[in-house]
Order: structure tokens, then C-alpha cells, then sequence
């Protein structure tokens, strides 16, 4: 596609067209790249607060952090001044601080009681910068009652002359000196008019700002590679914009103190601290136009000079899909774009003494097979709203069940981007596989951080470069594709619906946009009810205290009423007088304290008419969960019994170790007769890990016979993480006959959480017979959850024919619940066909709340005293077979006998007798 064509061709030729590599050789031997963080969507790190475009309270006092913005962002400001004069203090004026820094300007609207007002232009009065008047707000004569004078924070700006002369009188002065220099504000005058402020109260206002200016060396002529006017130290040069890459460079430079030059916001960093390479190719991948006429990325944020530099960065990030990059000790950013890979990695490049680590699969606990989130929706008045959710259903066969995680971009504004951000991340995180591969010094001097490559027929990311101090190279690799930026396929966001203007409380003399439609309720014993469900707009006044009902089945003249007492709800459902079959007729009023005018709704008509008092509707949902549950533990037993352990052997090879070794061997030999014993003891270290492993391997072989025992122990710890496993194997075979036992047993723990495993397989073979026993024991605990699981399966095989029995515990403790299950299956047949029987019991969460469930897979289900005079309760071909009941109460919808003679119809109240 033409957009992949433009984005490539911006990043080779500027990430590769050449570098001092000399001078970055040393450098390059003692800086580690950044790790790529794919596995960013399970990150379960608590932050401080919720990055946003949006400053959604008023602040008050000094005691504030120094904040600003970074693109377009609504705010309520700090209110620094407050100053009331005039008979009867008619006369009001407040100070709002609205960002740090030189910001572009307000947008022509604000929001004031709920509602979109446009703001209408002045002549400047004084020494601002714009004067505004709000839509609507002006007393009879037509002369404005709510004014705003904006000051856009630019250096050497002067003080607000009309506010030190009204407030020269009174106690609280805004002094001559009070320039604001630096500091983007609002004046807020009104004059108090009963009319408009009376019955609602002091406004509270929202402004919409453009936020600060920002420098782009894409547009410098002083900085390689740019061409324009901008000038680092001249800010009447910058331009407002709402380019990622160029907010996150602007955020390592650092906003600046006007006298002092400290740094008030962001990292204080200096151009010689910055790989503008990569930031001239993300700022141009961020402004490429998309196939909708949209910038490939935009966002706004945001921040202060509390926030953690790490979190601020990884939005800018988030935003346009991208990794933060220390390459060579420079930093840089990769923006989420396709690239046209430099090299091919070959085997003659990998150096076969070092040890190389390749996962090309994530394990099931990193991948996620469904994926939400929310965006800031301007429409919705710059709330949150719900991006559409992201899921491929062969994932979720793949992974043998749904696993739902959600990523929020609330930096971002426009639907259609963050809906495409969204899709990226989700195919970044099943992409996932990962490599840790020397190379050889020429292949690696001629790469860098943040390069693709292609190895083994896929291509990679080099997300970080090592060398260690005899100059060897290893690269770490991260699994990438140009299919993860396609935009086919990917829906357009969101149409998110502006909110109606609030009615007034005030004038409300009954409830608004109010239904009635049917609806059913389960019942105890599982059958479902008739019932009227009531709706309206919940009304945001504190005097209503009860929405009152009246009702009538459809051309009768009797009357039925109900009632709620809590009309915030918006709904009801009513069950009283409601019979099946009816359509009914409903009104609405309301009840106040203090008492009101009040009046009825218009009347509103089901569409339809009640449903029949059922048992089935709930059955079949009971049905259908349980059928999903035995096909999960169908897919848990066809995942248990694949092979567990590959062969020590491929996993090293005694003859050509890697690595500094120790090793011992003892062999002997007479014609095809071997016997041999070999240790090896290996350890290293370099600056972010070191690793020991011993390895045994004993063997004794004569002719076909061959016995073999193979123990490897390994230990590992780096910064951050500890592992220690150990896996053992015995096999003795002869010619066809082979019989083998398994173990492995893994320790592991990290910053997010700890791990353990023990497998246990026990394999008996002759010919194409097998019999295997396998055992599986894990403990799983993190921050935020707790896992244990024991299963244990036998399988049995001969001539075609199986049997397989899995017997599973698993205990969840999380926040939203705490679950346990115990499951056994059995399955049976030839490769043509097969039979299962089960049953599982289980503790689970379900709205919030702790339940229980049994469910068993049969074709007979049998329960008996053991007594021979007393028959079983038998449920086969899905009926109930019982010979005596003795029942108190029977809740039943229909009753008929054996030979169709005679039906009554409980629900309709019909008794039908046939001849």
C-alpha cells in the first residue's frame, strides 16, 4: 500500500544512511538498548494517576505542581485570585492558571452548566491576548454579563490593567507586578444577573486550550537535516501541534523557568542527549496521512512536574505505537511503522560457540486473545468512551479460551486513531516471539537498536544491542511484521452521540423519555415470570424522592399502580398484577419533598405482549454454559497429553558445548558395545545476568539396547528476575520397546510475580501401543492474584485404540473472586470416533457474586439408595425418570398424561380432555 511505501522509505533513509561508527563503537560496548516492553498490555503496575487530556477539577491555592499541555485539552484551570466589588458586589472576577508555558490559544467554545457554549470575540481592553464573551449569557439591553480576557503565557506578556484598578480598593489587590510572565491564564469577569445565575448557582466553567508551542527541528535549518525559521532559543519561532514524537521530544528538552532556566517540566535534556534521527522519522511517520485523510497519529496530555518521567514518555509511546530507545547512550523513540529490513541474519553469522535463547511463541499467560479500551471523546464532552473491542476468534480456538485484558488511550482524541491504535497493540502482542542471538562482530558493528533484520523467514526488531568486553556482540530480538500496521480491515472508531443539553431540575413536574416495555424475571426454582420493566431519564434532582406507576392491560378499564424510591436507577421491573399474554398500558409521575406541581406522562404501550411463565429459557442457557465447559476441558486434555519434554540432547549437545566449560568424560567402548559417563559444569556472567549449569549424561548401549540417563540443572539471575530448573530423564530401549520417565521441575520469579512447576511423565511403548501417566503441578502467585493447579492424566493406546482419563483441582484467588473447580474426564475410541463422560464441581464469581455449580455429562445419569426394592432416578435421553415423587409444591406450566388424553395449562388456566 502507498502509506507503507512513504513511511519505509522515510526510515531508511534516515536511520541508515550512514553514521560515525568509529566514534560510537566504544560507546556502543558499554549502552544497552531499552528493552522492548511487548508485553506491555499485562502490565499490572498501579500508576499514580490516569494520563488524560483532561484537567477535569478546579485546583486551589499555591500548593499545586507546575503543570501544562501538551496539544488540545480541556480544563477547569487553578484559581489563583478571586476579587468581588460594585453595589451589592455585583461585580465578580476570578484568576484561572491554565498551563505553564507559551500555549496557542483557547478554542472558540466552553462548556458552563453541562452545556457547549461558543465563545464570541471582543476587542481587547488591555494587555491581553484575546477577549471573549460566552453565547447567551447577556442581561436585556444585549450587553454580555460573562466576559474572558486570555493571556497565552509568552514571555515579557504585561499585567491585567483593568483588574489591579477594580481590585485597588479593595482587600485582596492584584498587583502591577502580577505579570503572569511564563503562565498561560484567564481573566473571568461577570456581572450577577438573577435571570441567568439565580436558580443555578455560580458558574463553573471549562476551557478548551491549545496548548503550548513546540519546537520541531524538522523545520530548523540549523539542525542537519531541517528546513525552516524555528530556532531552539526562540520561541516566537515554535508552532502548536498535535505530533506525538514531537511532544515527547519537547518533554526531554525540558519547559523551562523564563530567569532562572531550571527546569520545571520534563527531563531538562540537550540536543546532544537526543537521537534526532529516529525523532525526524517518527514526526514524520505521525504527520503521514492515512488512507481516511487522517494523520497516521495524533494525541494531547496532560502533565506536571510531579509526574514520573517513565510514565509521561510511555504515552507519548502509547500514542503512536511506538518503544522509547537508548541507543548508544542517545534518546530516541521508534514509532509503530513498518520498516524495510537491513539484513538477513544466516547461520554462517551466528557463532556456533555461544549460546543462543529463542522463544518463538509466547507462553498462553503473555498472549491475550481479546482486547478493549477507551478513548477522550470531544463529542462526549472530552469524557471516556468505549473503543470497539478487538478479537479474533481462531485466536481464541487457539488459546483454548478467551483471555481479555484492555489498554486505554485517553491521550488520544480522534476515534478512528485510537481505534487503530488499539488493533496494533493487540497484533504487537500476538506476534511475540522473542530471541536472544550472538552474532558475529561484522554483522553486528553493521545493525543498530531499533533496525528490523530478518532471521529463519520472519522479520525482527533489534530492540537491544550488547557487546561485552572481548567486543561480542548479541543481539535481542523481537518478532515484528508490516501486517501489524495494514490498516485494512480495521473498522473506523466509534460515532459517539453529543449528550443533550440537562433539563433544568427545577421544571420538572414529572420524569423524562419514559417507557415501558416486557421483560421476564428467573424465579427461584428457575422459571421465568412475566413482568413490566419501566424506564426513564434519571433526573439529577434531589427533591424527587419516588418514581409512581400506573398500569392496565390493554382495553380494560382496572387500574394497577407500583412504585420506585430510588428514581436515579432509571429503570424498574414490576411483576405485580402482570399476567402472560397482555399488552399493557403505563404512565408515570413523580413524588417530591417539598410537594410540587406535578403531572402524568403521556401513556406508553408495550410493544409486544407478556411471555409465558417458562422453565426452559433458563435450561437452556444451564445448557449451553455446560457444553461450553466440557469442550474447554476437551481442549485441556488435547493440550495435556501433546509431548511435554524434547530430549535433553537437543536442547545441548555434549559433542560441540558452548560457553566456558568444565568438562568430564569417561568412555569405553569394544565393537558396538558403549559405555560413557560425561559431566560438564558451565557458568557465566556478564553485566545484567550470570547463569551455572551442570550437565550429566550416562549412557550404556549394546547392538539395539540402549539406556540412557540425562540430568540438567540450571540456575540464572539478572536484575530483575531468578530461575532455577532441573529436568532429568531416563529412557531404556530395545528395538521397538521403549519405557521413560520425565521430570522437570522449574523455580521462577520476577519484579510482577512467582512461579512454580513440577511435571512428572511416566511413558511405557512396544510397537504403536503406548501407555503414558503424566503429572502437573503449578503455583502461580502475583500482585493482584493467586493460582494453584494439580492435574493428573492417563493415557492408553493400542491398535488404533484409546483411552484417556484427566483428573484436574484448580484454585483462583484474584479481586473479582475467588474460584475453584474439580474436573475429571474420560474419553474413549478409535481414530474415527469417540466418546466422552464427566463431570466437574466448581466455586465461581458472577456479577460480583459467589456461586456453586455441578454439572455431569452422561448419557445415563444414575442415583440410587442401593436398595432393591426402591428403583434408581434415572435422567437418560434428556428426560427425568422417577417412580415415586413425593413433591409439596409443583410449579409447572404444562401437565399432561402418557396417552394424550387428557392437558392442563397451567399458565393459561385450560383443562383439555380428549376421547
Amino acid at each position: 500500500m502507498a502509506i507503507f511505501t512513504s513511511i519505509a522509505t522515510a526510515i531508511a533513509g534516515a536511520l541508515f544512511g550512514g553514521s560515525a561508527l568509529a566514534a560510537s563503537l566504544i560507546g556502543g560496548a558499554l549502552a544497552f538498548g531499552t528493552k522492548l516492553a511487548i508485553g506491555k498490555l499485562s502490565q499490572q503496575k498501579q500508576q499514580k494517576r490516569k494520563y488524560t487530556a483532561v484537567q477535569g477539577e478546579i485546583q486551589f491555592g499555591g500548593d499545586v505542581p507546575v503543570g501544562t499541555l501538551y496539544g488540545v485539552g480541556k480544563t477547569k484551570g487553578q484559581r489563583t485570585f478571586y476579587a468581588k466589588w460594585g453595589s451589592g458586589n455585583k461585580w465578580n472576577a476570578e484568576v484561572f492558571v491554565l498551563a505553564n508555558g507559551w500555549c496557542d490559544g483557547l478554542e472558540p467554545y466552553v462548556y458552563i452548566y453541562g452545556e457547549k457554549k461558543a465563545l464570541v470575540s471582543r476587542p481587547v481592553i488591555g494587555n491581553e491576548v484575546a477577549n471573549y464573551h460566552i453565547e447567551g449569557f447577556v442581561n436585556g439591553s444585549g450587553d454580555p454579563v460573562l466576559t474572558i480576557r486570555f493571556y497565552d503565557g509568552r514571555p515579557g506578556q504585561l499585567v491585567d490593567q483593568k483588574l489591579v484598578d477594580v481590585s485597588a480598593g479593595l482587600g485582596n489587590k492584584w498587583k502591577s507586578t502580577s505579570v503572569n510572565a511564563g503562565i498561560c491564564y484567564v481573566v473571568v469577569e461577570r456581572i450577577y444577573s438573577d435571570k441567568l445565575f439565580g436558580s443555578k448557582g455560580r458558574p463553573e466553567l471549562e476551557f478548551v486550550l491549545r496548548g503550548l508551542r513546540e519546537y520541531d527541528p524538522r523545520k530548523d535549518s540549523t539542525v542537519a537535516g531541517g528546513s525552516g525559521t524555528q530556532r531552539l532559543n526562540t520561541p516566537s519561532t515554535w508552532v502548536h501541534t498535535k505530533n506525538p514524537a514531537v511532544h515527547r521530544l519537547n518533554y526531554q528538552l525540558g519547559l523551562r523557568a523564563l530567569v532562572s532556566g531550571r527546569t520545571l517540566i520534563g527531563e531538562g535534556k540537550s540536543l546532544g542527549q537526543i537521537d534526532l534521527a529516529t525523532y525526524f522519522v517518527a514526526m514524520n511517520v505521525c504527520d503521514t496521512l492515512r488512507a481516511n485523510g487522517k494523520r497516521t497519529y495524533e494525541c494531547s496530555l496532560f502533565v506536571s512536574g510531579d509526574d514520573d518521567h517513565t510514565e509521561v514518555l510511555k504515552q507519548f509511546d502509547d500514542a503512536m505505537a511506538g518503544y522509547g530507545l537508548n541507543r548508544r547512550g542517545l534518546s530516541g523513540v521508534i514509532p509503530g511503522a513498518p520498516q524495510i529490513p537491513v539484513k538477513d541474519l544466516t547461520a554462517a553469522d551466528i557463532p556456533i560457540d555461544r549460546a543462543k535463547d529463542v522463544q518463538f511463541r509466547p507462553s498462553a499467560f503473555e498472549r491475550f486473545n481479546h482486547l478493549s479500551g477507551q478513548f477522550t471523546s470531544i463529542e462526549s464532552m472530552w469524557n471516556p468512551e468505549s473503543l470497539k473491542p478487538v478479537y479474533v476468534n481462531a485466536d481464541i480456538a487457539a488459546d483454548g479460551r478467551n483471555r481479555q485484558t484492555s489498554v486505554d488511550f485517553l491521550q488520544v482524541t480522534d476515534p478512528d486513531i485510537a481505534q487503530y491504535l488499539l488493533n496494533i497493540r493487540y497484533r504487537q502482542n500476538r506476534m511475540g516471539g522473542k530471541a536472544t542471538v550472538p552474532v558475529s562482530r561484522r554483522f553486528g558493528l553493521a545493525v543498530q537498536e531499533g533496525e528490523w533484520i530478518t532471521w529463519r523467514g520472519k522479520s525482527w526488531l533489534i530492540s537491544e544491542w550488547r557487546a561485552d568486553e572481548r567486543l561480542r556482540i548479541t543481539l535481542v530480538l523481537s518478532e515484528t511484521s508490516a501486517a501489524i500496521y495494514d490498516d485494512a480491515g480495521i473498522q473506523p472508531g466509534p460515532i459517539v452521540i453529543p449528550p443533550t443539553p440537562p433539563i433544568n431540575p427545577s421544571l420538572l413536574s414529572t420524569v423524562q423519555n419514559f417507557n415501558v416495555a416486557v421483560g421476564m424475571i428467573n424465579g427461584a426454582q428457575g422459571y421465568d415470570t412475566p413482568a413490566l420493566v419501566f424506564t426513564w431519564t434519571p433526573p439529577d434532582d434531589p427533591t424527587i424522592t419516588a418514581v409512581r406507576f400506573s398500569y392496565q392491560i390493554e382495553d380494560t378499564t382496572e387500574l394497577f399502580e407500583d412504585q420506585c424510591t430510588s428514581p436515579e436507577d432509571g429503570l424498574f421491573r414490576t411483576t405485580k398484577n402482570v399476567v402472560s399474554g397482555k399488552v399493557y398500558n403505563a404512565r408515570a409521575t413523580i413524588t417530591t419533598v417539598p410537594d410540587r406541581l406535578r403531572t402524568f406522562t403521556p401513556w406508553a404501550t408495550t410493544v409486544q405482549a407478556t411471555g409465558l411463565q417458562t422453565l426452559l429459557t433458563g435450561l437452556q442457557q444451564l445448557h449451553d454454559d455446560a457444553l461450553n465447559r466440557f469442550k474447554e476441558l476437551q481442549q485441556e486434555m488435547d493440550e495435556f497429553f501433546r509431548p511435554r519434554l524434547v530430549e535433553l540432547l537437543d536442547a545441548f549437545s555434549l559433542e560441540g558445548a558452548v560457553g566456558q566449560i568444565e568438562r568430564q568424560q569417561i568412555v569405553a567402548s569394544i565393537g558396538d558395545a558403549l559405555a560413557q559417563i560425561t559431566e560438564e559444569r558451565r557458568v557465566r556472567v556478564s553485566e545484567n545476568e550470570a547463569t551455572a549449569q551442570l550437565l550429566k549424561y550416562l549412557q550404556a548401549s549394546l547392538g539395539g539396547t540402549n539406556a540412557r540417563l540425562i540430568t540438567e540443572e540450571t540456575v540464572r539471575a539478572t536484575a530483575d528476575s531468578a530461575l532455577s530448573s532441573q529436568i532429568t530423564q531416563l529412557t531404556a530401549e530395545t528395538g521397538n520397546n521403549a519405557a521413560a520417565i520425565q521430570t522437570e521441575a522449574t523455580a521462577r520469579a520476577n519484579a510482577d510475580g512467582a512461579l512454580s512447576t513440577q511435571i512428572t511423565s511416566l511413558d511405557a511403548e512396544v510397537g504403536d501401543n503406548l501407555a503414558r501417566l503424566i503429572q502437573e503441578e503449578t503455583a502461580r502467585a502475583e500482585g493482584d492474584s493467586a493460582n494453584a493447579t494439580s492435574i493428573n492424566g492417563v493415557s492408553a493406546d493400542f491398535n488404533g485404540r484409546f483411552a484417556q482419563g484427566l483428573v484436574k483441582f484448580e484454585a483462583v484467588a484474584a479481586p473479582t473472586g475467588v474460584d475453584a473447580r474439580f474436573s475429571v474426564l474420560l474419553r474413549a475410541g478409535t481414530s474415527q470416533s469417540f466418546k466422552v463422560s464427566g463431570f466437574y464441581v466448581e466455586l465461581y464469581t458472577e456479577g460480583g457474586v459467589q456461586k456453586s455449580r455441578m454439572a455431569v455429562q452422561a448419557d445415563q445419569f444414575l442415583v440410587t439408595s442401593g436398595n432393591s426394592r426402591h428403583y434408581p432416578l434415572v435422567f437418560e435421553n434428556g428426560e427425568l425418570k422417577l417412580a415415586v415423587a413425593n413433591i409439596g409444591t409443583v410449579n409447572a406450566g404444562l401437565l399432561q398424561s402418557l396417552n394424550g388424553k387428557m392437558k392442563i395449562d397451567l399458565n393459561n388456566g385450560t383443562i383439555e380432555i380428549f376421547s
